[in-house]
C-alpha cells in the first residue's frame, strides 16, 4: 500500500511538468520576423496570451496569430490585458519568432503601438 501511495504521489507531482513546452519545438528561436497590421483581438488566456492581427490591406490582408507569455508573466511586470487591448483597431508592429511550419503564426517578442508605446517579451528584457 505504501508503494502505491508513493507511486500516485509521484504521478501527481509530475503533472505540472507535463504541461511545459519549449518555444523551439514550434518556433525558430534564432530568427525574427516583423509583421505590421491592424490589431483585431486580444485573448488574455492561459497558458499563453494570443493577439490576432490583419497584416496588409484589402484583398492582400492576411490574418496572423501571435502567441505570448502567460497572463501572470505580464501581470508580474505590471502589464494587463487593457495595455494590449488599447491597440485594437489600430496599426501595430510586432516582432516575433516565426513558426517553423511557415504559417502566419509567431511568438511575441515586441509589439509597438500606433502611439509609440512598446511592450517587449524578449528574454532578459523588460517592458518599456
Amino acid at each position: 500500500m505504501r508503494r502505491l501511495a508513493l507511486f500516485v504521489f509521484a504521478i501527481l507531482a509530475a503533472q505540472p511538468a507535463l504541461g511545459h513546452h519549449s518555444t523551439s519545438a514550434i518556433f525558430h528561436d534564432d530568427k525574427r520576423i516583423t509583421v505590421s497590421g491592424t490589431l483585431t483581438k486580444v485573448d488574455w488566456i492561459n497558458p499563453h496570451i494570443q493577439i490576432l492581427l490583419d497584416a496588409g490591406s484589402g484583398a492582400q490582408s492576411e490574418p496572423w496569430r501571435i502567441q505570448g507569455n502567460p497572463p501572470q508573466w505580464w501581470r508580474n511586470l505590471g502589464v494587463g490585458r487593457a495595455d494590449f487591448a488599447k491597440g485594437i483597431g489600430q496599426k501595430v508592429t510586432v516582432v516575433a519568432l516565426p513558426a517553423q511550419d511557415g504559417s502566419h503564426y509567431g511568438y511575441l517578442r515586441k509589439i509597438t503601438f500606433a502611439n509609440g508605446d512598446v511592450l517587449e517579451d524578449a528574454r532578459g528584457e523588460g517592458v518599456r
